[in-house]
């Protein structure tokens, strides 16, 4: 199809119209990007973009991401324009409450947006996973008489995007893997929100991406419709094994000429100027304004879409009869596993096992992703030591796109990021590891995956004191606390081996959010007093009476992790009245209900004590203004890790002692 230029040259000056009248409209917002950019809009959705507005999921479709989430009505507009089930009042409730326009684009609440983005720099870490996820999709599925995955990535971003970490984190990555599914349109305006951009980068991007493996086309001109459209093309269908990168120099702000092309235009700063601006634009008095000719134009490319969609839609139809056994597979991406179907997998450990759960968990693992065909598993190169290499597979890479194990380098904030654009897509259910105590540098992301319900597992390991000779760098006192209060993360810290394999199955059977294991490095004993069944079922509510008591309350002491063998040592010191709970997960105990939570911790013992190698507050919710934590409210220290447990008080005598004075 020839490009209408004078058509979508109308389009432009419509959807910047529409920016401009629902920013000034609920007077927030940025109008920068969506101006700036809106030609690679027309080019994207009024030409070069393979989609359908029916089936925003669309298997096969082009997946676009807005990385620079702040100029969300770049996307609405062009979504509503495109046909897709966003009305014009929808445009007209741009960030008011419980709307499909939210101020920055999330994941679930509006068609046709692929990830929640805003934070600068994720969405081009999730588009690296999408790509990923699209390779490996391809390898998996495609047959050489029927190819159901062929589509691309494209991502818009700003300098904002670029200088980010995350993102020169995922696109080295990208670079390394040959992901040349991938388009990367850097929207480059020369401007951030402060000032001018040449106050805070200078670097020759074009060279970086090139000595990262990327190809990389620069118009010197990004308003230039047919000379985007020929960029696009080519990124498409360049067959070099590269990614690709866009360089787009625009004017940001552009049609407000007030603020166009510095920092002001930014943000909202040119919606003062917009009745004049409107009018430079050649809009009518009419806000919110779109004309007949381009309603028609986008109409019509819409029906042209669709027969494509039905064109593919019968390749999948053959391909799906040619190949059950594939189909099934790839239908088994929406299958829901319970826990309990999950657990029956996993063998039991010796009694006289005595495993670091890391270890524990390498076990646990394998005869899950036997049973999982679609679960993937990557390290940031540390799988010797994270231990959740799938054995039974090999590593993806050019050469094996077929891979379940990934190797992310030394790139915690990357490999999250990307493990979220594996989620957002849909087809493997993905997981990751590193150390715990580098949680810190994955949180952004991890806190991303949160909030948009990603069922992403975090295999995390080394995750206390226990660590030992690294010393305090590598101790995570404070870690398990502070991912504990992300709302919709489930923190798991099994106790022992039995406890691991219940923590695995409840994180493979969750769909609706991401989970975290929290694993040791040292080893622990089997909590044999415990029946394994019950270790196991405890953990799927989160908590659970691991010793009972056998004569009237008096006491109950709480655990989680590896500390729990102490709290049971504590009890047989203390007597029969005392009552042992194990806490792997808080949020999931605090979700059971009323009832059971009252008969896990009796509201009338007010005698507990719990102990935990880490910081102390949030225990305090479970123990009560009469109990105490024993605990480490300070960092750690270099020494063998049961060394280091006794020098700073985590033993079974503390515990002793804090119940007693009670």
């Amino acid at each position: 199809m020839k490009l209408q230029t004078e058509i979508l040259a109308q389009a432009c000056a419509q959807a910047r119209g529409l920016a401009i009248d629902a920013v000034h409209k609920c007077s927030s917002g940025h109008l920068g990007l969506p101006l700036g950019a809106a030609e690679i809009g027309a080019v994207l959705y009024g030409h070069a973009l393979v989609h359908n507005p029916d089936e925003p999921r669309w298997l096969n479709r082009d997946r676009f991401v807005l990385s620079a989430g702040h100029g969300s009505m770049f996307l609405y507009s062009w979504l509503h324009l495109s046909g897709y089930d966003l009305s014009l009042d929808d445009l007209k409730n741009f960030r008011v409450l419980h709307s499909k326009t939210p101020g920055h684009p999330e994941f679930h609440e509006t068609p046709g947006v692929e990830c929640t983005t805003g934070p600068l720099g994720q969405g081009i870490g999730n588009s690296v996973g999408f790509a990923l996820s699209g390779k490996m999709a391809e390898a998996r599925f495609n047959t050489a008489e029927h190819a159901i995955f062929d589509h691309h990535v494209i991502c818009l971003a700003g300098d904002g995007c670029m200088q980010e970490g995350v993102a020169m984190e995922a696109c080295a990555f990208a670079g390394h893997q040959g992901l040349d599914n991938l388009i990367l349109i850097y929207d480059s305006n020369d401007v951030t929100l402060d000032a001018m951009a040449d106050r805070t980068q200078s670097e020759n991007t074009a060279a970086r991406f090139k000595a990262i493996g990327w190809d990389v086309q620069t118009l010197a001109d990004g308003h230039d419709l047919a000379a985007i459209l020929k960029a696009v093309s080519k990124a498409k269908r360049t067959q070099s094994g590269r990614p690709q990168l866009i360089i787009a120099k625009t004017q940001i702000a552009r049609g407000i000429p007030e603020v166009a092309g510095t920092s002001k235009g930014h943000g909202e700063g040119g919606v003062k100027f917009a009745d004049a601006a409107r009018a430079g634009l050649g809009l009518p008095a009419e806000h919110f304004f779109v004309s007949a000719p381009v309603r028609e134009y986008f109409t019509a490319h819409k029906k042209r879409l669709k027969r494509a969609y039905a064109k593919w839609r019968k390749t999948y139809e053959a391909w799906r009869a040619a190949n059950p056994d594939k189909a099934a597979l790839l239908d088994s991406r929406n299958d829901r596993v319970s826990a309990a179907a999950l657990l029956e997998k996993i063998p039991g450990f010796a009694a006289d096992a005595k495993l670091a759960t890391r270890a524990a968990g390498q076990t646990v693992l394998q005869p899950l992703a036997a049973a999982l065909p679609l679960l993937i598993s990557g390290s940031a190169d540390l799988h010797g030591s994270t231990l959740n290499y799938i054995a039974a597979d090999k590593d993806f890479d050019r050469t094996n796109r077929t891979g379940r194990n990934l190797r992310y380098g030394i790139r915690e904030h990357g490999m999250a990021a990307i493990n979220n654009g594996v989620a957002y897509d849909g087809i493997f259910r993905t997981s990751c590891a590193t150390f715990l105590v580098f949680a810190d540098y994955s949180r952004p992301s991890m806190r991303l995956a949160a909030l948009a319900k990603l069922p992403v597992t975090y295999i995390y390991t080394h995750d206390s004191i226990g660590v030992g000779e690294d010393g305090p760098t590598h101790q995570p006192v404070e870690t398990v606390s502070g991912l504990r209060v992300i709302p919709n993360l489930d923190v798991i810290r099994p106790a022992d081996p039995e406890e691991t394999a219940g923590a695995f199955a409840a994180a493979l059977e969750r769909h609706d959010g991401p989970t975290l294991l929290s694993l040791t490095r040292q080893a622990v004993p089997m909590l044999n007093d415990i029946p394994a069944s019950v270790r196991r079922a405890g953990v799927l509510k989160g908590g659970y009476v691991a010793v009972q008591e056998t004569a009237p309350l008096t006491h109950i002491l709480l655990s989680a992790g590896s500390e729990l063998q102490w709290a049971v040592a504590a009890a047989n010191v203390l007597g029969p009245g005392t009552r042992v709970v194990s806490v792997p997960s808080f949020s999931r105990f605090d979700a059971q209900s009323q009832e059971y939570r009252d008969s896990v911790l009796p509201p009338a013992c007010r005698k507990r004590v719990a102990i935990e190698a880490g910081v102390t507050g949030l225990w305090h919710k479970y123990v009560g203004l009469d109990g105490r934590v024993v605990g480490i409210d300070r960092f750690g220290l270099s020494a063998p890790g049961s060394i280091a447990m006794k020098e700073l008080g985590i033993t079974a005598e503390a515990v002793v002692a804090a119940a007693k004075a009670l």
